[in-house]
């Protein structure tokens, strides 16, 4: 999947991993960027900055998403990669609020459903296209302290697992993005923001380091390139995922011991929503 000359959605597109991603598609020659966040202001302003259309959109309304591709569509002719990047984190275990978890299946899930839904049909009709889903590492892995997080970001590994099984004879290709910490602002737009550890005291993601959202962005131009599915910004991630599949009952252990080297004297994950 080359970038250039290619009509791509990016959505989620205002801000960190989104917005790095429009920045180096444009610089690798993409012919039409459309940006989509619901911040419909901050979409503008990245779009303007490329030369591309910014769009409002709330990814967890179907319709919203339909109207999206098929604008696309009608005013470029087509689409030829969408990267459903829209999420946000939050923190809490089996005493979490059910609401919460369904809100964020919408966005880190059934969002990746709908671009899918529309996007493919008109994709097979131009004789193929590309689906780039960002999922997390903790959608191989797990996410100490965040459940909804953890079984959403799986799900999201699993329905491109599917997707890339029923339509890749069609000519569509998947990828799924599965990095570790990334320097952006999703802890400021997470509803839990305030009982988050900082980088790199506490939060699993960080053990690996913290990239630049820059840097991510040029390992996805390669794994794109290379129509990898797993892309994976952080390549221990790869290491940690054959551990887990060669053992998993050593894994689980490992993580817990993990789980206590990271909080050895609490708060436990379980009091972080309840104080």
């Amino acid at each position: 999947m080359e970038l250039r000359d290619k009509v791509v959605v990016v959505t989620g597109g205002a801000s960190g991993i989104g917005r790095a991603l429009v920045e180096r598609f444009h610089a690798e020659g993409a012919r039409a960027l459309v940006v989509a966040d619901l911040d419909a202001d901050g979409a503008a302003r990245v779009a303007a900055e490329v030369g591309g259309t910014g769009i409002g959109c709330d990814v967890s309304d179907e319709q919203a998403v339909k109207a999206l591709i098929e604008d696309t569509v009608a005013v470029h002719g087509g689409v030829d990669l969408v990267v459903s990047n829209a999420g946000y984190v939050t923190v809490g275990a089996l005493e979490a609020p059910d609401d919460d978890m369904r809100r964020m299946f919408e966005v880190h899930v059934m969002a990746h459903v709908f671009a899918a839904r529309h996007a493919i049909p008109h994709m097979i009709d131009a004789g193929g296209g590309y689906l780039l889903n960002t999922s997390s590492a903790a959608g191989l892995l797990t996410q100490i302290g965040s459940m909804h997080y953890s079984v959403t970001k799986h799900a999201a590994v699993a329905l491109a697992e599917f997707i890339s099984v029923t339509y890749g004879h069609l000519g569509i290709g998947v990828s799924v993005l599965c990095p570790q910490a990334v320097e952006t602002n999703i802890r400021q737009n997470s509803p839990t923001r305030d009982l988050m550890p900082d980088e790199g005291t506490g939060n699993a993601a960080a053990v690996d380091g913290v990239l630049e959202a820059a840097e991510l962005a040029a390992t996805v131009v390669e794994g794109l390139a290379a129509e990898r599915f797993h892309i994976l910004p952080h390549p221990d991630v790869a290491e940690y995922s054959r551990r887990k599949g060669d053992d998993v009952d050593r894994w689980l252990s490992g993580m817990r011991r993990f789980q206590q080297r990271l909080f050895p004297d609490g708060p436990t994950p379980a009091d972080w929503l309840t104080g």
